[in-house]
């Protein structure tokens, strides 16, 4: 089973370096498509990163559910070789309305988190599970710390070329998946498909009426919602209250992605057999909190610098979250219930940007009532408290 387990890890790897590999790249090549200004590029750059989110948003809990009905090796196959043509399109594109059509293609394609996260739960014992789906968060940590520092690599060599190689690497992880993935559905735990289920809203009331799980999907909601805070203002944040250069705002993205995967893969085992499921999470958030304060009124780049290592160690919230729901949900529907968590993460990439630099750009401007560049991280404080406190009085059975 460990080649199939390196499969599906290397998937989600692949996933988040396509989210990550053009964004070097990107505003040079809608520039290049479309011409225009800069400004010009950043809002059609907007458009393309919302477009992604949606299709995220919207086929995550089909995926799901497809790969609970057909299996998670087609789904995950299928996914990838359409993959592969969808950046060999975007490589080819000269306009940027086929552009905007392959990233809504390509957010269809990465949706296979949901996938990915249901394998990991078919094959996992229930003490398993935190310490398992923590890899998939690792390896889509390890992903989305290399896919830019691979674009910004290749983009020297071309608009084009990360495209190309995105393509060759998902056609590579294709052919070993053909070659070395099992089939983990079986006709026991085989459910039909129905459509009411399929879409994110059928999908959420689907699984929100299992007990117990309906507060959970709010804390994952709400969690997900102000951790995102992060990748949404730390470059606006870090340039207008420390002076960062691209350069440090770089390292310092590569530090926390590196810390993130180093929990998820490595901490999230010893913490939940230490602690508990529950005890996981709590403490995973205290840590957040903790670090949305000081962030919030710090003004001192050094220290933000070696905060990044703590401010990683809430990242064992997430698998710890999934291992709780995950035992509480059939076998037969573990594809669905990880199709509206990836629902639910792409929900919170489309609000917390929107939310999150509106309110820095209130707070950061020139003639702002009280100047704080940091506000965000108050804003995300303050979710993640009322998520702590849902999580605390959730249901002790399934917590």
């Amino acid at each position: 089973m460990r080649l199939p387990y390196l499969f599906v890890l290397s998937t989600v790897m692949i996933d988040a370096m396509g989210i990550g590999l053009i964004m070097p790249i990107m505003p040079s090549l809608i520039v290049e498509v479309q011409g225009g200004s800069l400004a010009d590029a950043a809002i059609w750059g907007g458009v393309l990163s919302t477009a992604f989110a949606a299709m995220q948003f919207l086929f995550g809990p089909v995926l799901g559910n497809l790969s609970d009905a057909f299996g998670r090796r087609p789904v995950l196959l299928v996914s990838l070789f359409v993959m592969v043509l969808d950046y060999v399109v975007m490589a080819l594109a000269g306009t940027i309305w086929l552009l905007l059509l392959g990233r809504i293609v390509g957010g269809i394609t990465a949706a296979t988190h949901s996938t990915a996260a249901a394998f990991m739960a078919d094959v996992s014992k229930p003490h398993e599970k935190a310490a398992n789906f923590g890899l998939i968060g690792a390896a889509f940590g390890v992903g989305f710390v290399l896919g830019p520092l691979m674009g910004g690599l290749l983009g020297e060599y071309g608009t084009r070329a990360p495209f190309w190689a995105a393509a060759i690497l998902a056609g590579l992880n294709f052919v070993a998946g053909l070659l070395v993935m099992t089939e983990t559905v079986t006709e026991a735990t085989r459910r039909p498909f129905q459509w009411r289920q399929a879409h994110p809203f059928g999908a959420f009331r689907a699984i929100g009426i299992l007990p117990g799980i309906r507060p959970l999907l709010w804390v994952y909601f709400l969690y997900s919602v102000a951790i995102y805070v992060y990748p949404a203002i730390w470059s606006y944040f870090t340039q207008e209250r420390f002076g960062w250069s691209p350069q440090i705002i770089g390292i310092s993205l590569g530090i926390y992605g590196i810390g993130m995967a180093a929990v998820q893969g490595g901490l999230i085992r010893p913490a939940t057999r230490h602690l508990g499921e529950r005890g996981t999470v709590i403490w995973g958030q205290v840590f957040d909190i903790v670090g949305f304060g000081i962030l919030a009124f710090l003004t001192n780049g050094i220290i933000a610098l070696m905060l990044i290592p703590v401010t990683a160690l809430g990242a064992v919230v997430t698998p710890a979250l999934q291992a709780m729901m995950s035992r509480a949900v059939p076998d037969s529907r573990q594809g669905e219930l990880q199709g509206v968590l990836a629902a639910i993460h792409a929900l919170s990439m489309i609000i917390s940007p929107l939310g999150m630099t509106a309110v820095f750009a209130w707070f950061a401007r020139e003639d702002a009532p009280v100047y704080l560049p940091g506000a965000p991280f108050l804003v995300a404080l303050v979710l993640m408290l009322v998520g702590f406190a849902i999580f605390l009085r959730g249901p002790r059975a399934v917590t």
